[in-house]
């Protein structure tokens, strides 16, 4: 098929493809997209033979050409070297008109839907409200993508998406708040270990290293942790063990190896961590009638008050520490500091059932609210600074004894 030609305008030539055929006609290097669009159906006379019942697109370098258009479609004086393909999209009225009269699937959801669920969805691990802390947080988190998990025919390993989940229920778990509070943290990415191709964690599993089950770059700068188990089962690795994982790596912000130093700040962090979900749970907080320490899977940890998360806590690094050859009376003493400073700022469990929430009345995390009955934020000031003067002066007590028995050392 060639368009008549004209005497004063130089020609080309254009292929047009549609469902697998191919015709080539020749044009005028000036031709319309009009002009395409009527030689494109006198070329596919048989295909497009019935113009109301079928519908034409023109794509020429990935872009649609417009059937109603006058200029040129090639740029002037510039014939193009190989032979432009024009590709024919058709689509029949009656496919249309069809697929429109359907009702859509109530089980499919399309991507605004998925934006508004993600949006409800977002922060309701620990209840409403319940994000990572303004300026001590996990900066990014990062689950393992790259291993296409959800998607393999012979495992049942949770997707991806859920691991993303997971951590983000982790950073944003009231007791790591707390730590991260009370230590000034910033971690920059929160990622998944990947269990398939580790090679960090390969090599320090041959350089016989206990722990596998997390590690952290940097001091910090990175700290990854692994959510699911060796076969690739069904679910993740219970949630209280990554989140003792999490702890441990967070020590590791301070200090490298396991000695003594490394389980005393891990033990008073797990104080910390234990203590913000009893408090919670004595204040009344409920996400869905439950508390978050039944949550996070530690409330038989958390019954007690502080000397039974005193108790727990001693038990579970004296376990610790036994494969490292550290006794416990070595870390003892800091993790009994810990619990004693929270009592001496009343802040003990049974105190944190009234002073939680920062004003008269606490409000749990399913809108309900009570009336606080014993004191206000005056008398938690009073008590926190007293406690400060208290461990101020102690400080200075020791400080002067040491300078008192170097002295006495020179001298002798």
């Amino acid at each position: 098929m060639e368009i008549p030609p004209s005497q004063s305008l130089p020609q080309i030539e254009v292929k047009f493809s549609l469902s697998g055929k191919t015709k080539r006609i020749t044009v005028p290097t000036t031709v319309s997209s009009s002009s395409l669009y009527v030689a494109c159906r006198e070329a596919f006379l048989d295909e497009l033979a019935d113009s109301a019942r079928t519908k034409i697109k023109l794509i020429l370098k990935g872009k649609v050409l417009d059937d109603s258009a006058t200029t040129s479609v090639f740029p002037p004086e510039i014939k193009p070297k190989p032979v432009p393909k024009i590709v024919v999209m058709r689509t029949l009225t009656d496919d249309v008109s069809e697929l429109n009269s359907r009702r859509s699937d109530p089980l499919m959801r399309g991507f605004d839907n998925e934006k508004q669920i993600g949006v409800e969805a977002k922060n309701l691990y620990w209840g409403p409200n319940t994000a990572q802390d303004r300026h001590y947080k996990f900066v990014r988190l990062e689950q393992c993508s790259w291993q296409s998990f959800g998607h393999r025919p012979n495992t049942n390993t949770p997707h991806d998406y859920e691991a993303l989940r997971l951590l983000e229920k982790l950073s944003t778990d009231p007791g790591i708040k707390a730590i991260m509070r009370e230590r000034e943290l910033v971690v920059n990415t929160l990622g998944e270990m990947d269990p398939i191709d580790d090679r960090l964690m390969q090599k320090k599993q041959q350089e016989g290293a206990f722990c596998l089950l997390g590690y952290n770059t940097n001091q910090g700068l990175r700290i990854d942790v692994k959510l699911r188990p060796d076969d690739l089962g069904e679910g993740f690795i219970p949630y209280d063990l990554l989140v003792q994982t999490l702890i441990h790596e967070l020590s590791h912000n301070w200090v490298a190896a396991h000695d003594a130093l490394f389980w005393a700040n891990y033990g008073q962090m797990r104080v910390e961590y234990l203590h913000r979900h009893a408090s919670l749970a004595a204040a009344g907080y409920y996400v869905n009638g439950r508390t978050t320490a039944s949550l996070a899977g530690v409330a038989d940890l958390c019954s007690g008050g502080l000397k039974a998360i005193c108790d727990n806590v001693l038990k579970e690094v004296a376990k610790e520490m036994a494969q490292h050859g550290i006794p416990i009376g070595a870390v003892a003493p800091a993790i009994n500091k810990r619990c004693e400073e929270f009592e001496a700022e009343g802040n003990t469990v049974e105190a944190a059932g009234q002073i939680l929430g920062g004003g008269d009345s606490v409000t749990n995390l399913n809108g309900g609210t009570r009336t606080d009955e014993q004191g206000g934020a005056n008398d938690r000031r009073k008590l926190a600074l007293s406690a400060t003067e208290r461990r101020q002066a102690a400080a200075e007590k020791d400080e002067s004894e040491n300078r008192a028995k170097d002295e006495e050392d020179t001298t002798t």
